[in-house]
């Protein structure tokens, strides 16, 4: 794979990425694109997102750490070595530079990657995820602290996982690390601050994500400071989806995928704008 040759569309493979054999698909073919889901989610819980994308690049969606085919490595889960087994793979499939998307817990990923390997990533989305914890709502967080193996047994959740995972018995111990991952205090606003890539933040106007943080994480980004005039060209970009949560904007194509394909299909900014 290269970025200037397409692949052929190449679904189901595994990578040994850090001690991790990290399961991935490839679906259509131009520039590529990393997809990372959310918690608790396989590349088929994202729908058609994937599909759509695939239209007009090469979308590489990947089964983080523990979720589906990717099997859990007993170790904690954490951001970092999410994210750095990412950069990874990229670099195990022969590309230098791609471009990142990630949505919710995969969003986190997604960031944490930006911050780590700034070099391999062309654009950033950021889809329903903080760059601070406490850039959920308070309910939210709530929520987060009482996922137990009980509560999601039973579920699609613990269905689909059983239908994908090496080993399903694992599931108790997937979600108490999921768990213990999202229990964690994190705040890198420093570092979104020094991203150098364009980067596109898109959460639904009722989210999980405050709005607010959300239009705090477009001002660190340079976003937000003075009227754009006739002439402005932005670096990043913030999009608040109307009647839209963070259960449904995946699923909201009819919106999310136009300021998807707009923002990706854009020329890169000038050096020094």
């Amino acid at each position: 794979m290269t970025n200037d040759t397409a692949s052929k569309v190449i679904k189901g493979q595994y990578a040994t990425i850090n001690g991790l054999n990290v399961y991935y698909e490839v679906h259509g073919e131009g520039m590529p694109l990393v997809l990372l889901p959310g918690g608790f989610m396989t590349v088929a819980a994202m729908g058609t997102l994937v599909p759509e994308l695939a239209q007009t690049r090469q979308v590489i969606a990947v089964e983080l750490e523990g979720h589906g085919h990717t099997a859990l490595a007993h170790r904690p889960l954490r951001w970092e070595q999410m994210a750095d087994d990412i950069a990874a793979l990229i670099a195990s499939l022969g590309l230098t530079q791609v471009d990142v998307m990630g949505y919710s817990l995969g969003g986190g990923v997604a960031l944490q990657t930006a911050i780590r390997h700034p070099e391999v990533v062309r654009k950033l989305v950021l889809v329903s995820a903080p760059c601070q914890r406490n850039g959920w709502y308070p309910e939210v967080l709530g929520g987060m602290a009482a996922i137990t193996p009980e509560v999601m047994a039973g579920t699609p959740i613990y269905e689909e996982y059983a239908s994908a995972a090496p080993k399903p018995e694992d599931f108790a111990t997937f979600v108490v690390s999921v768990r213990t991952l999202l229990g964690q205090d994190y705040d890198w606003s420093a570092d979104v601050a020094k991203l150098p890539m364009p980067t596109l933040i898109a959460i639904g106007d009722a989210d999980s994500v405050r709005t607010a943080h959300a239009v705090e994480m477009f001002g660190l980004l340079g976003g937000g400071k003075a009227d754009g005039g006739f002439t402005y060209t932005p670096k990043s970009e913030l999009a608040i989806l109307p009647g839209v949560t963070h259960f449904t904007i995946v699923r909201r194509l009819d919106l999310l995928l136009p300021i998807l394909t707009t923002f990706l299909d854009a020329p890169l900014p000038a050096a020094g704008e």
